[in-house]
């Protein structure tokens, strides 16, 4: 009956101890899990913790192509990019509309009196008319400006079907590699005929104004009073593969004005500035003012390369397999203070341990008789 009840015991122990190894190993395992998804999923896949990476020093080359034409009070005018294309502004700005371009002259003007006064056009001379004209006189450009009639719509509407080369080289200094967007098969035949479009021609390196405009979020009539719309060119490029396969990639965000604003009579709304042409008539210095309202494109270019190295993935790999030395000491701390049996668990832990110091104690014991015996003898 005890050797009965003893193995009944002995058994129950067994089963305890065979679950809670269970346990073990599935906590085990499930920790190794994880530290496989973070070394090989996140830092390798994800992370490209197995390449090195550089980036890339580069410039930007940019061409437009378009005439307009103009008819403001009978006057015929023919525009082309030596007119509505001015690079001294910071990126590229395209003219869209003009307040007016009237010939002025250095000399004393008239300006009227109201209450509060306009900006000053030019310098006050103190002679004024109050009682007959309610004029003041100014050295200025004459006529002075009157920036109170704005042309609506724009008078360069035309400039929604005008297109814009980009020419765009980058280096990654790292690798000796070079690359330009004008990618194999970008030939001077394909460049004449081709025309950008992110499904059919998503490499053409040539852009029509109204497409950009359309891609940014905006509508033209409306940013025709001015905004500013950011061209990104994106090359990301995994050097492991032939070069041919570091290709940009184009994206277009409006950088400024709300597309869906409605409230002109905000404050600021827009964006433009005033340009002179100096010239000489009858040996007077003249110059014809430019107020100008369109649309400035900034051209951004956003790049990195990655190429297979050594030493990154040595150390992605050293970082990993220490993740797998954390689930013998995380399993132990659940199973020893957090699980319900954690008491069980300790004992049969420590069990061994116990049973090998009194083994150890025996032969110690056994060793100091046989030596005595012998001593004896």
């Amino acid at each position: 009956m005890l050797n009965a009840k003893h193995r009944l015991e002995c058994c129950k122990a067994r089963h305890h101890w065979t679950l809670e190894r269970t346990n073990l190993c599935i906590g085990g395992g499930g920790i190794m899990v994880w530290g496989c998804f973070s070394l090989f999923g996140w830092v390798f896949i994800y992370e490209k913790g197995y390449q090195s990476s550089d980036m890339a020093v580069g410039s930007v080359l940019t061409k437009m192509k378009g005439v307009g034409y103009t008819n403001v009070a009978g006057e015929e005018r023919i525009w082309d990019v030596a007119d509505y294309v001015f690079p001294v502004q910071v990126g590229h700005w395209l003219s869209v509309d003009l307040l007016s371009y009237i010939p002025r002259v250095f000399s004393p003007c008239l300006c009227p009196t109201t209450h509060p006064p306009p900006p000053p056009q030019g310098h006050m001379t103190g002679k004024c008319l109050v009682n007959t004209t309610n004029m003041c006189e100014v050295l200025a450009w004459c006529p002075v400006e009157d920036d109170s009639n704005i042309p609506d719509p724009a008078l360069l509407m035309s400039a929604e079907n005008y297109t814009l080369f980009i020419k765009n080289t980058i280096s990654f200094p790292a690798y000796g590699v070079t690359r330009c967007n004008l990618v194999e098969g970008i030939d001077n035949q394909y460049v004449k005929s081709c025309l950008y479009d992110p499904k059919t021609s998503p490499l053409c390196p040539i852009f029509r104004l109204g497409d950009l405009v359309q891609l940014s979020g905006f509508n033209f009539a409306a940013i025709a009073k001015g905004g500013a719309i950011g061209i990104i060119i994106d090359w990301t490029c995994n050097l492991d593969y032939d070069q041919s396969d570091c290709k940009p990639i184009y994206s277009f965000h409006g950088l400024y004005g709300n597309p869906n604003e409605t409230d002109m009579a905000r404050a600021s709304v827009g964006y433009n500035f005033r340009y002179a042409k100096h010239y000489m008539e009858d040996t007077k210095e003249k110059r014809t003012l430019l107020k100008v309202f369109g649309i400035r494109f900034d051209i951004i270019v956003r790049s990195v390369a990655r190429k297979f190295d050594i030493i990154p993935t040595l150390t992605a790999i050293g970082s990993g397999v220490g993740i797998f030395g954390v689930a013998t000491v995380v399993c132990d701390l659940i199973l020893l203070y957090l699980l319900p049996k954690r008491e069980f668990y300790n004992n049969m832990k420590f069990k061994v341990t116990e049973m090998m110091e009194k083994e150890r104690d025996l032969r110690r014991q056994h060793s100091k008789a046989a030596t005595h015996d012998n001593t004896t003898w």
